[in-house]
């Protein structure tokens, strides 16, 4: 079992190997293309453009490895199957907007906790977004501004021309200063995010460093080092502008560097909820209603086999027991086959302390 184990584990990292370099190699072709053959590409971005394929080949990789994992791997295809079926698109139509809502731009699950974090997430959520939708464009030539004289800008898309609008108006001070205002979002949901692991004990006794807390203090000096060139083209008369930029262009690749391997690709990982919320939804539905083409007809959720306390899905605990086989895990209990999950938390205690009670007797108490 050991051996099939590390078997296993090595052929997932080969596939999440051979996803990276293709995923890298079609962002590098992605680029030639999008910058009309590198006419476009700036050659002062060719630090961020490295970085970039870096990360966006590593952020493959982990997410290959992540969704290879056994467990991940069940749900993962479970919730694309519920997504792609015809039947449950018509009855759960507005159930994956709601989601996408919900959990993802909205995050209304953190406002239910705390208005604090619920500030301190969306403006570091969106502020990390839109840097990003703004950033990548820019660097890979796939997003350009020529003047055209006197006082408008015309804005390039993959080499084709788009709109013209004035420079000094209210849309044009918005997108030329689009990073400034994802700038200060960010300082504003980084600030309370360090407030909060500097005088929360349960954050500051489990925080790490390296994970938690570099990703954040890079952010930060992106962030206040993105301010100031602002400000040294600005108000300063360019003085500066030099060392500000090539520091901010260590900070902005250091982060990219990082940012597969830190705390920050739960964004990447986020999505993946919105097919577990339709997993849970179409399986608790399906444990209580089956539907025929007239009427529906109740026929009850699973139940604990020692109190009868109502389980989640027998869909869901069904597909739990194939993970712990999977992982090698056996926990049946007797040889009529009676799982440990066939049993609500409780009586998992109560059949936990009958076992210890029958292991060491007197002794027990």
């Amino acid at each position: 079992m050991e051996n099939n184990m590390k078997q296993e584990n090595g052929g997932r990292h080969v596939s999440a190997w051979v996803v990276a370099l293709i995923v890298a190699a079609l962002l590098i072709v992605l680029i030639v293309l999008g910058s009309r053959g590198l006419r476009d590409f700036d050659a002062a971005l060719i630090g961020y453009a490295v970085a970039s394929v870096f990360m966006i080949g590593a952020m493959a990789y982990r997410y290959t490895l992540w969704i290879g994992r056994p467990p991940t791997w069940r749900y993962f295809k479970a919730g694309w199957t519920n997504f792609l079926s015809l039947r449950n698109f018509r009855r759960y139509t507005l159930l994956i907007p709601q989601a996408w809502w919900t959990d993802i731009f909205a995050q209304t699950f953190i406002l239910r906790r705390s208005l604090l974090r619920w500030i301190m997430h969306m403006s570091i959520f969106w502020g990390v977004i839109l840097s990003l939708l703004i950033t990548f464009p820019l660097t890979f030539g796939w997003l350009r501004f020529t003047l055209v004289p006197p006082d408008h800008y015309q804005v390039w898309v993959f080499g084709f021309p788009t709109i013209i609008f004035p420079i000094l108006n209210g849309i044009g001070f918005m997108i030329y200063h689009g990073l400034d205002f994802s700038a200060a979002l960010l300082v504003i949901g980084l600030s309370i995010a360090f407030w909060r692991r500097l005088n929360e004990m349960g954050l500051f006794m489990t925080q790490r460093f390296g994970f938690d807390l570099m990703p954040l203090i890079l952010l930060f000096a992106i962030c206040i080092t993105g301010l100031a060139l602002t400000a040294s083209s600005l108000w300063w008369g360019g003085q500066f502008y030099w060392f500000i930029s090539l520091t901010h262009q260590v900070v902005v690749v250091l982060w990219l560097l990082m940012l597969p391997f830190g705390k920050f690709f739960h964004i990447i990982q986020r999505p993946a909820s919105i097919g577990v919320t339709l997993y849970q939804t179409v399986n608790q539905d399906v444990d209580h209603y089956t539907r025929d083409a007239d009427s529906p007809q109740a026929i009850g959720t699973g139940r604990c086999k020692r109190c009868g306390h109502e389980l989640p899905s027998e869909q869901f605990i069904a597909d739990l027991k194939g993970v712990i086989n999977d992982l090698g895990q056996d926990y049946t209990l007797n040889k009529n086959g009676d799982s440990l999950h066939d049993y609500c938390p409780t009586c998992k205690r109560v059949l936990r302390g009958q076992a210890y009670y029958q292991m060491m007797g007197k002794h027990f108490l």
